[in-house]
């Protein structure tokens, strides 16, 4: 698998993807003298905007046969610019959806051969929220500013709060609950605000973002509350109270952890591994996303 560009222009790390991943078999590079070679070339979507189409490779034919050109992107369409350009340009697409041709979450849960005690840690404070791109039009500030009337709400990022060191997850770890808020509203787009900030924090997720029914395709319905539960911030606030003084109600919200772990996916390699893994299975399998705008925006 090659690396047309890598990710951010940040020059990533070798990625073994037999001892992490048990991914046998692969070869990564970002050595474009090897184009010939390639059997799939990933392209990150951020650098193809900056670079533009004209920055894909040239050649006569362009690619060699059988090769898969794969788009991958972990932005929400809203942050997606450029996509109507990009009709019957690839074959393979990865991304969050768990209708791309490579599916790679943000996080999953799965059951352990033998399932280990959960202990949540010890609850000092109320809700916290991490946000480091602030934006009054969007519909997670916007809610956050109505929810704050009836909640005490500690906020960190750069418009709030330092984190502790550790990082989120050690500050997160003595809220009990956390407000899981995507920049934008889309389908299956399910964030490390919910895998890491809180599911890895062992916070209760109060999450914004696609509708429940999509939250429920991949987690338990016990395991977080959705915003649209309730119809208002205020009666929302008024419940994550009671919750705070009922200690089995609240308990109930953690009754998962009994078949569950927690995976927060890691970027990039793993990424990288899933690709080469699904090219080996494919074969000779090819196609051409003849509408890639119309997809990824549904």
């Amino acid at each position: 698998v090659l690396l047309w560009w890598e990710p951010f222009g940040r020059p990533r790390r070798t990625a073994d993807c037999r001892r992490r991943y048990n991914i046998t078999g692969c070869r990564l590079s970002a050595d474009r003298g090897r184009y010939g070679e390639a059997q799939a070339v990933l392209f990150h979507h951020r650098d193809l905007v900056l670079h533009g189409a004209e920055g894909l490779p040239r050649g006569s034919p362009p690619r060699p046969p059988r090769q898969l050109w794969v788009w991958m992107n972990f932005e929400s369409p809203s942050h997606s610019p450029g996509l109507r350009g990009l009709a019957g340009i690839f074959n393979w697409t990865m991304s969050y959806r768990r209708d791309s041709d490579v599916f790679v979450p943000y996080g999953y849960l799965y059951a352990p051969p033998a399932p280990r005690p959960f202990a949540l840690p010890r609850k000092t404070r109320l809700a916290a929220w991490v946000i480091s791109n602030w934006d009054e039009e969007q519909a997670r500030v916007r809610y956050y500013r109505r929810l704050k009337e009836h909640l005490a709400i500690d906020v960190y990022g750069a418009r709030g709060l330092a984190l502790a060191q550790g990082g989120v997850v050690e500050t997160v770890s003595a809220y009990k609950f956390y407000l899981a808020f995507e920049n934008s509203q889309h389908t299956d787009y399910i964030t490390e605000k919910l895998w890491r900030n809180a599911f890895a924090a062992s916070a209760v997720p109060v999450v914004l973002g696609p509708r429940r029914a999509n939250y429920e395709r991949f987690i338990p319905p016990d395991s977080f509350i959705h915003v649209d539960d309730f119809p208002s911030p205020r009666l929302l606030a008024t419940y994550l109270k009671f919750l705070d003084k009922n200690k089995p109600s609240y308990r109930r919200y953690f009754a998962w952890r009994k078949k569950y772990e927690v995976h927060v996916t890691s970027f990039w390699d793993e990424h990288f591994c899933k690709v080469c893994e699904a090219v080996r299975a494919a074969g000779d399998q090819i196609k051409t996303v003849e509408n890639l705008a119309s997809w990824f925006e549904s």
